[in-house]
């Protein structure tokens, strides 16, 4: 690389591991970061940050550890372009810095709603420690909360502001909480719990219009619906901070176009984390996925490709909520087809959900079930047959689960 450094743009948890594996593995690495602040844990922000349980979030790394390992961090600054016929990132202030090879780890931007209104003081979003503040400030007893998305997000920041006394409203456009990641009797257990709360529901709605002052005191719904608010969160999803890489010329289609090793359509340029939409044909992979564990394994397999390594290990994508003390945790990715197997009761707060492809387990949801967590992404990643009895089956090791008939 002619002696110039490992250059990642973005600070997040996908930037943060891969500075960490390259420096494991002596590499030079400069890690840039808009922010001044250290590097913080995100998952906190809707949940402990936003209830006040702590005043920031945890930092990724504590302070000493860049400089203890070799890996220089640019705070404060932001990348405005890459140049890649010179291999060079040009700042916002015009500098320069040369790079042998360039990992773009810019992450997502929170989507905001696009509607007559959005530009009231007390219209947010929830992405960064500065929103959780800005939010956290505005939430106390009696205040009218409004969130718009019923996702993992909506649903967290429901929690939080219910757990600090305000009246809080969900609307969601489609007919069930998390209907994107989750099944019926999974959503229909996280609305019961949410109303045993306190917490109202619309259904197939969409917001049309935010209304008031200066400040928002009211939305609009599509069949004309009027809800007042003080506060309104949207929690819609996110676009991916890609046009750095657009503007750069590299491939992207709703993310930067990476293989499984998350090289890009420049050999000199990788891309991990939410930012990332990894394409793999011979696989049947082509997805984005927006998790902590997934930014982790990418950052590893970015910095094993750039030291030479063609290895990818295999993971099984996970996610996890918590919303009213209540764990949901997920494993593999279901599709709308797949046989849907319950394991336990509802009722009692701990069961889990197994989602069958061609009599394998491809997905689990677990609900105050962590003990069927483990086991289950090991049959995932195995494609061992499934014995339907035993799986739906608590009184069962899931482990025990596997179906061994010869076949």
């Amino acid at each position: 690389m002619d002696g110039r450094p490992i250059v990642i743009v973005g600070a997040g948890h996908a930037g943060v591991q891969t500075a960490a594996r390259l420096a494991e593995l002596g590499r030079e690495t400069v890690l840039i970061d808009q922010d001044e602040a250290l590097p913080y844990e995100r998952p906190p922000l809707s949940k402990d940050v936003l209830k006040g349980a702590v005043t920031t979030p945890n930092p990724l790394r504590k302070a000493d550890f860049y400089a203890a390992r070799g890996i220089a961090r640019i705070g404060g600054k932001r990348v405005a372009r890459v140049l890649r016929d010179s291999r060079e990132i040009e700042f916002a202030d015009g500098e320069r810095l040369r790079y042998g090879k360039l990992i773009l780890a810019t992450g997502s931007t929170a989507r905001t709603l696009p509607v007559p209104g959005s530009d009231l003081r007390g219209v947010r979003t929830l992405k960064t420690a500065a929103d959780a503040s800005a939010l956290r400030g505005e939430l106390a007893p009696g205040r009218r909360v409004v969130l718009v998305g019923a996702g993992y997000v909506g649903l967290e920041v429901a929690a939080a502001a219910r757990s600090l006394g305000c009246a809080v409203t969900v609307i969601e456009a489609q007919d069930r909480v998390m209907s994107r990641v989750t099944s019926d009797v999974v959503s229909r257990f996280y609305e019961d719990l949410h109303r045993a709360e306190g917490t109202r529901f619309v259904f197939g709605e969409g917001v049309t219009a935010f209304e008031g002052a200066g400040a928002v005191e009211k939305v609009v719904t599509s069949s004309g619906e009027v809800h007042e608010a003080d506060v309104v969160v949207a929690g819609i999803g996110v676009v991916p901070n890609q046009s750095l890489a657009e503007e750069a010329g590299l491939a992207c289609a709703d993310g930067v176009l990476v293989d499984r090793q998350c090289r890009t359509s420049d050999p000199d340029v990788y891309a991990v984390g939410d930012v990332v939409r990894q394409v793999c044909p011979e696989e049947g992979i082509d997805r984005r996925l927006e998790s902590v564990q997934s930014a982790v394994a990418q950052g590893i397999a970015a910095a094993d490709a750039i030291a030479g390594s063609d290895r990818v290990k295999a993971e099984v994508p996970w996610f996890w909520t918590v919303q009213h003390g209540v764990r949901l945790q997920t494993a593999g990715l279901r599709e709308p087809g797949d046989e849907v197997l319950l394991r336990g009761t509802p009722g009692q707060g701990r069961f889990s959900v197994l989602y069958l492809r061609d009599g394998r387990l491809a997905a689990i949801d677990t609900v105050g079930s962590a003990r069927d967590f483990a086991p289950a992404r090991k049959l995932i990643a195995s494609g061992a047959l499934i014995d339907r009895g035993l799986a739906a089956d608590p009184g069962v090791k899931l482990s025990q689960a596997q179906y061994l008939a010869t076949v």
